[in-house]
């Protein structure tokens, strides 16, 4: 069985570049960064900080042909996803192990539609949140990436190992359940009950936690996610919400959700994977999911902002 040596990441913002700093610490000769020109331009003369120290990392344009990769980390935004497919491709041999650090749960069906499910793995990070601020990124360490197979009849199984071996080098902790669908759709979940009214009342984890009344709103948003989930063929579905909310009272309290960071920093937030998905699966299954459909809208007048 190949080991895994040459890494490719895509995207560097609050996730990639946990990863990036970590596996360049291993082996900088064999991690490349894919850019674009923009990007490349940007990060020359804004390089990132990542924990109040540069990041000194080699980067790779998408036309570049003489690296192939062994792993490749997609960890960019949702509207940054399907130009991360098509400039990946170059890179992508035929043994290539994807894996994608994407909110949601639609990431890796795309990825399959252009690159197969031979290789492509279900995976996401869970930990406390990266707080972005420009160049700068702070992180305490505290997180691991969560991966399996969706289909043990399309993947290859053996990619499990390697991920796990190279992994166990690297010293990235991870996590590989029993069950991964259903680890990835609470994750989903968390996301989507968290997230969003985070960002539309202005709220930390902390505060979210320590409030009553939010709690009472946060599970009826889960109860929506949680009837999709079952809809979609998750098992024991009836535990997610004691279980997602078991992970969201472990979140840092002065800690800040994705979406309330992209709020405040103006940038596009990740809503169609949230709320735009619960609301279309919930059509495709015809389950009610008015919180997420007042959400969307809510966000969608902040963006506007």
């Amino acid at each position: 069985m190949k080991e895994i040596k040459k890494v490719l990441i895509c995207g560097i913002g609050a996730i990639g570049s946990i990863y990036a700093n970590i596996i360049n610490n291993y082996d900088s000769q064999n991690l490349k960064i894919l850019v674009d020109e923009i990007r490349l331009e940007k990060y020359k003369k804004y390089p990132k900080i990542f924990n109040g120290k540069e990041l000194k990392l080699n980067y790779i344009l998408p036309e570049d042909t003489d690296f192939k990769a062994d792993l490749v980390i997609i960890a960019t935004k949702y509207d940054g996803l399907a130009d991360a497919i098509n400039n990946i491709n170059n890179f992508v041999k035929e043994d290539t192990i994807i894996l994608s650090l994407l909110n949601g749960v639609i990431s890796e069906e795309l990825i399959a539609q252009k690159y197969g499910w031979k290789h492509v793995l279900l995976s996401y990070f869970i930990g406390h949140s990266a707080m972005r601020e420009q160049n700068k990124i702070v992180h305490d360490g505290t997180g691991k990436i969560v991966f399996g197979i969706k289909d043990k009849k399309l993947t290859e199984i053996s990619d499990i190992q390697k991920v796990r071996e190279y992994f166990d080098k690297t010293k990235i902790i991870y996590e590989i359940p029993e069950d991964m669908l259903h680890s990835y759709w609470l994750k989903f979940m968390l996301n989507v009950a968290s997230n969003q009214p985070s960002a539309i009342l202005n709220m930390t984890f902390g505060q979210m936690q320590n409030n009553p009344k939010f709690i009472e709103f946060f599970k009826k948003i889960m109860k929506e996610v949680q009837k999709i989930a079952e809809a979609e063929g998750v098992k024991d579905t009836q535990t997610m919400i004691d279980e997602a909310i078991v992970v969201f009272n472990k979140m840092i309290p002065e800690g800040k959700t994705s979406t309330l960071q992209d709020i405040e920093a103006h940038r596009k937030t990740e809503l169609d994977i949230f709320a735009g998905t619960v609301i279309e699966l919930g059509k495709k299954h015809n389950i009610p999911t008015p919180y997420n459909i007042v959400m969307k809208e809510m966000i969608e007048i902040l963006e506007m902002k």
